[in-house]
């Protein structure tokens, strides 16, 4: 495997790492350059130790604009260090599986009484109860009218099943909370990368423009020369005719 020698820690890196000093953006090469004042625009750095300067500059770029970062913009931070998504990870804060006995318990009880099916059931519940003890047996069975057995377990139906589906809402906004997380995650990961791919955009555009300047110097360099070089050919052949003059 090819190497080479980083001009920042004179460690060999593989060739697949290099990069050159030109290509690097004005404002992490000053923060390179902070640690390491020998680094010239002719230097070859590696990319694993780019990365951490690259961290660094969105870190003070965070600092200025935002303040203190926060565990899940370092998270952002890392992910973007290291090249990852952030979709994996987000998603298997969601996952089921990892919810206990109770929440998904709530969770159920809280979607079957908010459906129609729930309804329904419940209004031929109470309508076969009330048929049954007023008119199989005439009003003198287990329950009659009005009702009290009924009544009491009614009450104590929404009794329990009130905290029940405020237990799942609860779960709802700890989802909801951690879904505009994600959202803001995913967002300042996606504005970040937008950023340092317009600062390279814009750092490829100078170079370009500069190694423009820099061939058009050129050519007028060897334009100049070849005038020059002309000149010198037309003047030494308009001599060479005086000479042939005054000897005839």
């Amino acid at each position: 495997m090819q190497t080479f020698i980083s001009d920042m820690s004179g460690k060999p890196f593989p060739t697949s790492e290099k990069v050159h000093c030109r290509s690097v953006s004005k404002n992490i090469l000053e923060l390179v350059r902070k640690d390491h004042p020998h680094i010239t625009p002719k230097s070859h750095l590696a990319v694993s130790e780019l990365n951490e300067y690259r961290q660094k500059y969105l870190e003070h770029l965070f600092a200025r604009e935002i303040g203190e970062l926060t565990e899940m913009e370092k998270m952002v931070l890392q992910k973007l260090k290291e090249h990852e998504t952030l979709t994996d990870k987000l998603e298997a804060g969601e996952n089921p599986a990892s919810f206990t006995f109770g929440q998904r318990l709530a969770d159920k009880i809280a979607s079957f009484g908010g459906s129609w099916t729930f309804i329904i059931l419940f209004l031929l519940f109470i309508l076969t109860w009330m048929a049954i003890n007023v008119y199989w047996l005439v009003n003198k069975g287990f329950d009659p009218y009005p009702f009290i057995l009924l009544n009491l377990i009614l009450s104590c139906l929404a009794a329990l099943q009130a905290p029940v589906i405020m237990m799942s809402q609860n779960r709802q906004e700890e989802k909801d909370r951690q879904r505009a997380k994600n959202d803001y995650m995913i967002n300042l990961k996606s504005e970040l990368e937008v950023r340092i791919l317009h600062e390279k955009i814009d750092h490829l555009i100078l170079h370009q423009q500069q190694d423009m300047m820099e061939i058009q110097q050129t050519q007028l360099e060897m334009l100049n020369e070849v005038n020059q070089a002309l000149k010198k050919i037309a003047g030494s052949t308009n001599n060479h005719k005086h000479t042939n003059g005054d000897h005839a």
